[in-house]
This record gives C-alpha cells, structure tokens and sequence, in this order.
C-alpha cells in the first residue's frame, strides 16, 4: 500500500509501527536534513498529526501551534547563551522612574552586568525597563507579552535581537524559569504575585531546580514583609505548605544583600540533574570527609529507604553533558519528597 491510498484514518504510534507513515516522516527528515534529534523530532510530528486528527476545534491546533512556534523561537533565540548565567528579574510596569524602586533595580541590572550575568525581563517599562537598562542592550532579555494596555517594549529591548514577544503568558513564564539561574522580584501587582508564586511552586514540587528567589523591599516599606505574614499565618500555620518551605526564598531591602546571595548560592554548587533515580549534583570542588560526614547526619531524611550520600565522577549517562564532564559529583539516592530541604543541602555545599 503506497502513501497515496491511506484515504482512511490511521491510527498512529508514537513507537515505530506506523508502515508508511513513518517512512515518509523519516524521509521528510532527510529531506530538509540538520536535524539534530531525530527521535523526538519524529515524535513532534506525530503528535501534530496525531492532534489533526483528534481535534476538529480550531481554537484548540490554534493554541497548539502556536505554542509550539513560541517555545521553538524561545529555545533559538537562548541557545546560544545558554554558558551564560542569567537571572530573571520581576517587578510592576508602573513604577515610576523617579522612584526608589527603579532607582533600585536599575543599579541591580548594572551591578548583574558588570559581574558578567544576563537580565531577563517582561521588556516592558517600570522594574523592567530599570533592569534592563542597568544592565545594557548587549546583557538583556525582554519577553514580552501582548497586551491591549501597557506592555509595549522598552526602549532598551526594542529592536533588541533578544527580544521576544509572546501570546501566551504560560509560554512566558516557561522562559522566564527555564532559563534563570536566580529570580528577584520586586513589589507588584497580581502579575508580579503571579510570577514569584509559580517559581516557589514549580521549586517546592521539584519541577525546577532550587535556585535563589530573593524577594526585594524598598527600604522604608514591607510589601515582602507582610506577604510573608501572610504565608506563615494562613498557609504554614494550616499545614498547607511545610515550615521549610519557607526557605525557599529570602527578602531584603539591599541590592548588595541581592547580589552576594546569588554568588554565595553558585560558590561551590554548579548543577544538577536526575540519572535515572539518582540525584547527581554538580560542583566546583570536590566535599572534605567531614563535610560528607555532616551531610550524611543532617541530610538523612532526603534519602530513600537504604539510600546514601556518595562522591564520584560523572556518570556513564553524563556523556550528553561533555562540557560538564570534568566537575566532581555528589550523588544522592533521593526520596523526590522534600524538595525544598534540597536548597538547605546547597546551603550546607556551599558552606563547606
């Protein structure tokens, strides 16, 4: 049967057992060539065929579509910066340039700059356009959001080849976490709430590496103060989130407080990833026999049921990683239960 007779709907696999339909994708894969993955490459075509097929809501491949142009245009336009440490940086459209604040954030972009980071920002005025301006055309990120009201580009980002303008806020803040390294948020409104609560949720839940999130107070004012209030009396006290959740960020009101604990956090730590049920976290220098002595009494409730702590090279399954290769290991067989206790064992790293 040729590709020409398939009239009828196939039913179609992401395995490869789909007879002609996988010979045509995989020679329209050597057709356009420079395909770097073609295993989940062929997988993207087949959920994309897969979905015409099941959809007949336009609204529906619609959002699909364009999602996917958003996230491929994303990745294209960080790649070549991903050596490149970054930080995310959340604060209101609307404050003014007179103010403390923008005075604030625009002295955090330069001083981010000038110690060799990247800013990423919504590109658009107020916090935004102070970070961005501190830190210059050449060290920003602008991803922006389309809007009826009040978002358009800065002055720094527009025309900027990092500039990036998005329709869908959830593809948005993909990138604003995806790509961070550090996020610092500002005062704001429910946007600003918006974006800190979903780094804390996605850092809780273990769907993002721990990171630095370091909440800003003008000095004089408690915004953070109060929200963190908030959280101790009508989330922690309830048992809706747990006492060391709360560690999960810091506030201050000093951007030097800001930039020492971004440095202080990637001081010994570099990374981490997941090899198969081992947490694999990457450092700088190597741990003493005491520091692994202190971590393995004090990081014991990390630990699956017989699990250890344990030092040692890259592993077999590393190989994807070649740049990272030479960096020692601290390999832990995780419990993936408690995930905010693992910035306390960063701390502890970091420490020794």
């Amino acid at each position: 049967m040729g590709i020409e007779d398939l009239t009828d709907r196939m039913e179609l696999h992401f395995t490869p057992t789909n007879g002609p339909a996988d010979t045509a994708i995989d020679h329209l894969m050597t057709m356009v060539g420079g395909i770097k993955q073609p295993g989940l490459v062929r997988e993207l075509i087949l959920a994309a065929l897969k979905a015409g097929q099941e959809n007949d809501e336009k609204a529906d491949l619609k959002l699909m579509n364009t999602s996917l142009k958003e996230m491929r245009f994303t990745a294209k336009i960080f790649g070549p910066y991903r050596h490149i440490r970054k930080v995310s940086v959340f604060g209101s459209a609307r404050t003014a340039p007179e103010t403390q604040a923008f005075r604030m954030a625009r002295d955090l972009g330069r001083q981010l700059a000038d110690r060799g980071y990247m800013v990423i920002t919504g590109g658009g005025p107020g916090i935004m356009q102070a970070v961005n301006e501190g830190a210059g055309a050449e060290h920003s990120f602008g991803i922006n959001i389309r809007l009826p009201f009040e978002q358009k580009p800065n002055p720094v980002v527009e025309g900027n080849p990092r500039h990036i303008n998005y329709k869908y806020f959830f593809n948005r803040k993909v990138a604003f976490l995806k790509e961070a390294d550090a996020v610092v948020v500002f005062p704001g409104g429910f946007g600003t709430l918006d974006e800190g609560m979903e780094t804390l949720t996605l850092s809780q839940t273990g769907k993002h590496a721990p990171l630095p999130v370091i909440m800003v107070d003008i000095p004089g004012s408690h915004y953070w103060q109060a929200w963190r209030r908030f959280l101790e009396d009508n989330l922690a006290s309830c048992h809706f989130i747990r006492p060391e959740d709360l560690n999960l960020f810091q506030i201050t009101d000093s951007i030097p407080d800001v930039l020492q604990a971004i440095e202080r956090f990637y001081y010994r730590y570099h990374s981490m990833r997941y090899v198969d049920s081992r947490l694999v976290i990457r450092m700088q220098t190597p741990l003493s026999d005491r520091t692994m002595q202190t971590i393995r009494q004090e990081f014991s409730d990390l630990l699956t049921p017989g699990g250890a702590f344990r030092q040692g090279p890259a592993l077999p399954q590393e190989a994807d990683d070649p740049d990272l290769a030479s960096l020692p290991r601290l390999i832990v067989d995780f419990n993936r239960t408690t995930f905010a206790r693992l910035k306390d064992l960063i701390d502890a790293i970091n420490r020794a």
